[in-house]
């Protein structure tokens, strides 16, 4: 029970009882209405007299007992409740939680003695391997040499050659990419490499991973991306594929549905492998090789749910395998872009975003304030990293804390890529600044310059996944919301500041 709850009284209905045992019998009842207990002046004079004494003192008795246990219930509630008090989640909450001084200074304490471990412990290749064996069959340990993407070329199948996408997850559920497909089935026969008699198919994987977080500008980032001549992105944004989709999971709370094949992932990323199969024939002119794709799944930084899913039974505290450990054994030249922003504003517009009724600043503290305690009362029995990847802790907690616990995560991507291969970016600098951001990212992706004109369509582009007007209406979050969330994340941003070498990612200034 939170520390809300226990301000909490029940209802009329139940404490109080509707009748008493043991009442004395007044003659005659079934011609009369049946009265009150209390109702002495109404009763016949006669009736009373046929009371004995000793029923009259007994009865007084047992009303003085009852008034006094009544009495001690109510004095003693806060310290155990009523007995009749309904289980806590169905209750209310009477004004806002908080979470004292002493307790937050604890709780700092804790996370501040847990930030220095040992890093973890990379799976060898092999038992990565072993997890998917059909991934790693059908990826080449090498990709083509002349082109920028990693692509490769796969042999086509007579089957396959007649009716390409007709089975694909992504395209039976999305009508976006249906439309795409449509498109890619026409001329498919066309882009087609013929070699020894046989055919193959060009196919790539993304040049580039837009790992996260949520409400962190991926959004904005991605359809900006996408006005560069250089870049070929797919329809759809967030696949999930890496995360949840190839385990068979949609939506964990909607339980297993069915597994995306890979093939149906790489058929994302064939509007770009055509063009630049075009370059590669000389049917085009230009060179398409230099031509990219990418994808931009908000979950790939930090969703390892499925674990705790397909290997419940292993019992293991932390996921034995991360999603890096997987495309870094197929990719390992991988660009990773990783844009962050002020932890304590990530979850206030995380809140707003995905929670669809009954929202206010004061349903947000109490979540916050939940999800605090529930995080520390974790952190007493477990390491960070931990607490952080529990997925019981992460679906019982009401907000998500733990995707604003932004080192745990990088410090593991560390552990597989190179610093050189990630680009970390705030959304405040790519709000504030967005010519010199924007020209990080292409730098970073080995872009070329854009013209006047693709740079003037880049900057007017209307700014995506803008707070709903509803949302806005409700303000800011409660000054005593902000102030737990920027005590429980400050040792937490100046680790991450220290990893990064940059003192921005304080966000002391916000």
């Amino acid at each position: 029970m939170s520390l809300s709850d226990c301000k909490h009284g029940c209802n009329t209905q139940t404490c109080h009882p509707n009748s008493l045992h043991g009442l004395p019998t007044i003659k005659n009842y079934g011609k009369r209405p049946i009265r009150t207990l209390f109702d002495f002046r109404q009763l016949p004079l006669t009736n009373l007299r046929s009371i004995s004494k000793v029923k009259v003192v007994s009865f007084l008795m047992g009303l003085t007992l009852m008034f006094l246990i009544m009495a001690s219930h109510i004095l003693t509630w806060d310290r155990k409740g009523l007995l009749l008090t309904p289980p806590p989640h169905q209750l209310r909450p009477v004004g806002i939680p908080t979470s004292s001084a002493a307790d937050m200074k604890l709780l700092v304490k804790i996370i501040g003695s847990k930030l220095d471990y040992t890093p973890r412990k990379v799976p060898d290749e092999k038992d990565v391997v072993g997890t998917n064996s059909h991934l790693f069959s059908v990826i080449p340990r090498h990709f083509l040499p002349d082109v920028k993407s990693p692509c490769w070329y796969e042999e086509v199948s007579s089957d396959l050659s007649t009716a390409p996408y007709r089975r694909n997850h992504y395209a039976l559920r999305t009508k976006s990419f249906k439309t795409v497909c449509d498109h890619l089935r026409t001329n498919f026969h066309q882009h087609l490499h013929h070699r020894d008699g046989k055919l193959f198919r060009l196919r790539c994987l993304p040049f580039f991973y837009v790992v996260g977080q949520p409400k962190c500008g991926t959004t904005d980032l991605f359809y900006r991306l996408l006005l560069h001549p250089e870049v070929k992105f797919n329809t759809i944004k967030e696949p999930h594929w890496w995360t949840r989709k190839r385990f068979g999971y949609i939506r964990f709370k909607d339980g297993f549905q069915e597994t995306f094949p890979l093939e149906d992932y790489l058929d994302l990323f064939d509007l770009a492998a055509q063009k630049i199969q075009e370059g590669i024939s000389g049917n085009s002119s230009g060179d398409h090789r230099a031509l990219i794709t990418g994808e931009a799944s908000a979950s790939t930084m930090w969703d390892n749910q499925a674990w705790s899913y397909v290997h419940r039974d292993r019992g293991e505290t932390e996921p034995p395998f991360l999603v890096q450990d997987f495309i870094h054994t197929v990719q390992p030249g991988a660009k990773i872009i990783i844009m962050l922003r002020d932890p304590v504003e990530r979850l206030y517009s995380d809140y707003l975003y995905f929670k669809m009724a009954n929202k206010s600043t004061e349903d947000f503290h109490q979540k916050v304030v939940e999800s605090v305690q529930l995080f520390q009362s974790c952190l007493t029995e477990r390491s960070l990293r931990s607490c952080v990847y529990n997925t019981s802790l992460s679906n019982a907690m009401p907000v998500r804390l733990n995707l604003g616990i932004y080192v745990v995560f990088l410090l593991d991507w560390l552990t597989v890529f190179h610093s050189e291969q990630i680009l970390v970016l705030r959304l405040e600098d790519y709000a504030a600044n967005f010519k010199v951001t924007i020209k990080k990212v292409f730098d970073f992706l080995r872009l070329s310059r854009l013209s006047e004109q693709e740079e003037a369509a880049l900057y007017k582009r209307p700014k995506s996944n803008t707070r709903r007007t509803a949302d806005r209406n409700l303000g800011h979050m409660l000054p005593a919301t902000s102030d737990l969330l920027r005590k429980f994340h400050q040792p937490l941003n100046y680790k991450l500041a220290s990893v990064l070498g940059n003192k921005a990612f304080h966000w002391s200034n916000t």
